[in-house]
């Protein structure tokens, strides 16, 4: 798992599925913040189709923090919504996926989380898949 996956885990993870997995890691490394979490706003941009010209979508308010570890690594925590704890979650388990601990973080954390924020996805397919329509043209033989 490469740095941009697990960074847009933990930016995409519920706060309390996040926290579950923190306790069961039991760690508590000691660190400094660099920029203490704050909570702001970010402009969230989109496309039609992917391909078209971009446009202005809306706000959406996010929570930042970077920290040090005592051993050196850095990690930056950023998520969606007003959670300090998280961003702060989220920046420690960052730093530590850069360390000697990296191979336990992604065993007990970050592996069962990518399965449940998975399935939730999949769950909320399933429900707007059940509401699909089809349309369809029926040939008149009119020409």
């Amino acid at each position: 798992m490469y740095r941009r996956e697990w960074m847009g885990l933990l930016a995409r993870a519920p706060a309390d599925a996040l926290d579950r997995l923190w306790r069961k890691l039991d760690l508590a490394p000691g660190y400094r913040w660099l920029r203490p979490p704050e909570v702001g706003g970010v402009m969230v941009r989109g496309r039609m189709g992917g391909t078209g010209a971009a446009f202005n979508l809306g706000e959406m308010t996010v929570t930042r923090c970077a920290l040090a570890l005592d051993g050196g690594a850095v990690g930056h925590g950023y998520v969606q919504g007003r959670d300090k704890r998280q961003a702060e979650q989220a920046a420690m388990v960052d730093a530590l996926m850069q360390g000697d601990l990296a191979a336990r973080v992604r065993a007990v954390l970050l592996e069962p989380l990518a399965v449940q924020v998975q399935a939730a996805r999949d769950a909320r397919a399933a429900k707007a898949a059940a509401t699909r329509v089809e349309f369809f043209t029926l040939v008149r033989g009119d020409d």
